[in-house]
């Protein structure tokens, strides 16, 4: 994995706590940031420059789109993965892995070349595959942590798994070279603490050890690692025209401490709960507290909210790779998008009022249904890995979750 967004190491822990579920110690499971610890200077750097180009959006866009073409990134990462071979190599080294999963778009061409370069120099050395181990690679995983718009850099034909989230997901996969065969559908791996509210009076008693009250209506705005999102602005607008009988809301601010501060010191109106935290490690709690969630478009954050059956207002997004989330939520009926934070401060305090509870409850309903097409998603993931692991091929029908889907 790789640390540019939180939502690539989410789904790297998720599939860790799947395996510990499962199979308690049977599996060494590490989550190993290739490019930041194992990859020769500027290479190291590289993941440190993300925050600074999604937040200019033509340098993003650039970037992305640059390296969208087959033959452009393959170029680019064939020089890459040469520059950084001994070193990679050397990692591989150091685990001696018996299953390589990646939940990164950039991590799948140079570590396969690299364990192949690595398997081969092995045979070379010990003979034959028999008297060297590592002669021959370990199997490759690909666990794709994008919902529909997701760069070609996640698709290479030599895997021999290519998990997706989705049809739109996977039929990139096989447009990139990826056998249909190869290409399995369960969904995003979300850990297994999240889930459905618990019933009235446990979820007043998790209100009440999150410091919420326990019977206003709430709503959780998350702004992600940087605080982004115009929480300051929907916050302010949302207290200045709450819904009827007033309103809680939970601002997730992550790294902006200022803007932690100035919530927590400002005088709000009578009936306005504000509540605002830092970075979270228990966001589960925090879903199942809620009633609404607003975020930006995330792919992470929108599974967790949809295994938590809450209704999502998605206040922006990444320009490329989040783009196709937004008509992912409003078409499947899960939510609504509004950028401007007038706006989507009336519609949440339009959700949360009693003249809301019909257009809450359809999106609930609709937000069940995405989720229980996710449901057992990791449970899934983690016996195919499993399987995987101890024979180097799929447990037989587990392609047919993505084939059935497509030709249906």
């Amino acid at each position: 994995m790789s640390d540019t967004g939180g939502g690539h190491r989410a789904s790297a822990e998720a599939i860790k706590a799947g395996f510990a579920a499962k199979h308690g110690s049977a599996f060494d499971v590490r989550c190993v940031d290739i490019w930041t610890h194992h990859t020769p200077p500027p290479f190291n750097a590289l993941p440190s420059t993300y925050g600074f180009l999604v937040k200019h959006s033509t340098l993003w866009r650039l970037n992305y789109y640059g390296q969208q073409p087959r033959a452009v990134h393959r170029a680019t990462l064939a020089c890459a993965g040469a520059a950084m071979d001994a070193a990679l190599a050397a990692c591989f080294d150091a685990h001696d892995p018996d299953l390589v999963v990646s939940v990164h778009p950039l991590m799948q061409q140079v570590p396969l070349s690299v364990l192949a370069r690595r398997a081969r120099r092995a045979g070379a050395a010990g003979g034959d595959a028999a008297a060297a181990p590592s002669a021959r690679a370990p199997p490759f995983a690909t666990v794709v942590t994008d919902l529909t718009t997701c760069h070609n850099t996640w698709f290479d034909p030599r895997v021999d798994a290519c998990f997706v989230p989705t049809p739109e997901c996977g039929a990139r996969a096989v447009r990139m070279g990826v056998h249909v065969e190869r290409v399995v559908m369960h969904g995003l791996p979300i850990r297994p603490a999240f889930g459905p509210a618990p019933d009235k009076r446990a979820r007043a008693a998790l209100r009440r050890r999150l410091g919420m009250d326990p019977a206003l209506p709430a709503a959780l705005l998350v702004g992600g690692g940087e605080g982004m999102g115009a929480i300051r602005d929907t916050v302010t607008a949302l207290a200045a025209a709450p819904p009827p009988g007033g309103v809680q809301v939970v601002a997730v601010c992550g790294r902006n401490q200022a803007l932690q501060r100035e919530l927590e010191t400002t005088q709000w109106p009578a009936g306005v709960v504000v509540k605002a935290t830092g970075f979270v490690s228990d966001m589960e709690a925090w879903m199942a507290a809620a009633d609404v969630v607003a975020t930006k478009a995330g792919p992470g954050t929108i599974a967790e909210a949809i295994t938590s059956r809450l209704p999502l207002l998605l206040t922006g997004f990444i320009p490329c790779q989040e783009a196709g989330n937004v008509p992912f939520v409003v078409g499947r009926g899960c939510g609504s998008f509004e950028r401007d934070s007038q706006r989507a401060a009336a519609t949440l305090a339009r959700w949360l009022s009693p003249e809301g509870a019909p257009e809450l409850e359809a999106m609930r309903h609709a937000v069940d249904r995405v989720a229980a097409s996710w449901e057992g998603a990791l449970g899934r993931i983690v016996d195919d890995l499993a399987a995987l692991c101890a024979t180097r091929a799929l447990p037989k029908g587990a392609a047919a979750t993505f084939a059935d889907a497509a030709a249906a």
